[in-house]
């Protein structure tokens, strides 16, 4: 489960809702080797391949499972650095923006809003859409950007910078769509898949004596092989937004960036007029009522 989840505030039945599907699945398995062995169709003797191909499942299930989570740790980690990159741009665009009047950070900060707005869309998992192209293609907009602050003036050393932060935006982004498209090694959950259901199988036609200690066993048995199968899918897609799932990756960091975002565009005029154009305006306005005050003495 991500971090950023407190268990407090969830729901009992969220927290357990794999535990539920799972407890199902075993259920109907019980009932299935129940019939079994009230019709006597168990005709498999305990020795010590059986043990031996258990054993070995349990294995190569552990070798899956090894390698999956060390994506979904890696997974964890890059909404903090998509965030630290976003900030950086932000950071310099506004402070540019307060130096030089003559330039307005509105446009970079509508492109880092649209970046992730972006990015939440295409992880919604509800119409089965993992298609990150639109983000990415969000993060080549700022190239205008950078070119207008270029022209403007920005030092070359500062837009150097820049480009390396977008360059972090675009590794973290295909890096989400490589995790989030690349099934690992295909072959070994096929291998997986046929292990479990073979054990399942050897385990249901195994003979025993009915007792419920036997039922336990089992039981045990199927839960344990039939939570890893399910904890294995459920791991390969760690952005599964839009579903009921507490295992995915919170981008918790990367929504309050976008409220920070678009509270600041809300209180950035849209037009973004300078200090100057303010003043000039000013001027404007005061300067017939001057005239009008100056002419009556300079006709006296």
């Amino acid at each position: 489960m991500s971090a950023s989840h407190s268990l407090s505030s969830i729901p009992l039945r969220r927290q357990f809702r794999m535990f539920f599907s799972v407890i199902v699945v075993v259920m109907a398995l019980s009932v299935v080797k129940y019939a079994i062995n009230l019709y006597d169709f168990e005709f498999l003797t305990l020795n010590a391949l059986f043990s031996s191909a258990i054993a070995a499942a349990v294995f190569i299930i552990g070798f899956l499972l090894s390698s999956v989570l060390s994506d979904y740790k890696e997974a964890e980690r890059i909404p903090a650095d998509l965030r630290v990159a976003l900030e950086a741009i932000r950071d310099d665009a506004t402070s540019f923006a307060e130096a030089n009047p003559s330039f307005s950070a509105q446009p970079t900060l509508k492109v880092l809003h649209g970046i992730v707005t972006a990015l939440r869309e295409s992880l919604d998992h509800t119409n089965g859409a993992r298609d990150l192209r639109p983000a990415i293609a969000q993060v080549a907009q700022l190239r205008s950007c950078f070119l207008a602050m270029e022209r403007a003036g920005m030092p070359p050393n500062y837009v150097v910078r820049l480009r390396a932060e977008q360059n972090t935006l675009r590794r973290a982004l295909f890096r989400i769509y490589h995790i989030e498209k690349i099934k690992f090694v295909p072959s070994v959950h096929v291998l997986v898949q046929t292990l479990v259901a073979a054990v399942i199988i050897l385990l249901l036609l195994l003979e025993t004596e009915g007792s419920p200690a036997s039922a336990l066993i089992f039981g045990a048995i199927s839960y344990m092989f039939i939570y890893a199968l399910n904890l294995i899918d459920t791991l390969e897609h760690p952005y599964r937004k839009g579903t009921q799932s507490l295992d995915d990756v919170s981008l918790f960091l990367l929504n309050e960036f976008e409220s920070a975002v678009r509270c600041e565009l809300a209180e950035t005029p849209e037009s973004g007029e300078t200090e100057r154009e303010r003043a000039g305006a000013g001027d404007l306005a005061t300067g017939p009522v001057g005239a009008s005050a100056k002419s009556p003495q300079s006709a006296s």
